[in-house]
C-alpha cells in the first residue's frame, strides 16, 4: 500500500468516524466518507488489544493491506475507510480473510460493478 493511499491523521480517523457511514460482518467493520480532496482512495486499518499482542495486531494490519492493495483496482475513487479487524478474523488463512474483506466492501457499495 503506498503511503499517499493511507490514513494517519487522527482528524481524518474522527471525520469519519463521525460522520461516515458504516457496514459489518463477523471479522470486520468499515467506516467510510467521501474525501475532501481527489486522491484516489485512502485506507486506515484499526486492531485492538482485544484481538491479540503486538505482533498478532501488525500482522492483521499488514494483511489487510495487502488485501486491499491487490484488489486496489475494484475499489470506487475518491473515498476515505477505515478497516475495523475483528477477533474472529485472527484464525483465518489469507483467502478466507480477502474474501470477508471483499465481502464487507461490496455489501457497503465500496467496490466497482466490473466483476
Amino acid at each position: 500500500m503506498q503511503r499517499k493511499l493511507r490514513l494517519k491523521r487522527r482528524e481524518d480517523f474522527s471525520r469519519i468516524y463521525r460522520n461516515g457511514k458504516s457496514f459489518a460482518n463477523s471479522q470486520f467493520v468499515v467506516y467510510w466518507s467521501r474525501q475532501l480532496k481527489a486522491e484516489p482512495f485512502r485506507l486506515g486499518v484499526s486492531a485492538s488489544k482485544k484481538i491479540g499482542n503486538a505482533v498478532v495486531r501488525n500482522r492483521m494490519r499488514r494483511l489487510v493491506k495487502e488485501i486491499v492493495r491487490h484488489n486496489a483496482d475494484r475499489v470506487v475513487p475518491q473515498l476515505d475507510f477505515i478497516i475495523i479487524v475483528r477477533k474472529p478474523a485472527v484464525g483465518m488463512k489469507m483467502k478466507e480473510l480477502e474474501k470477508s474483506i471483499l465481502h464487507i466492501l461490496k455489501r457497503a457499495g465500496l467496490l466497482k460493478n466490473n466483476r
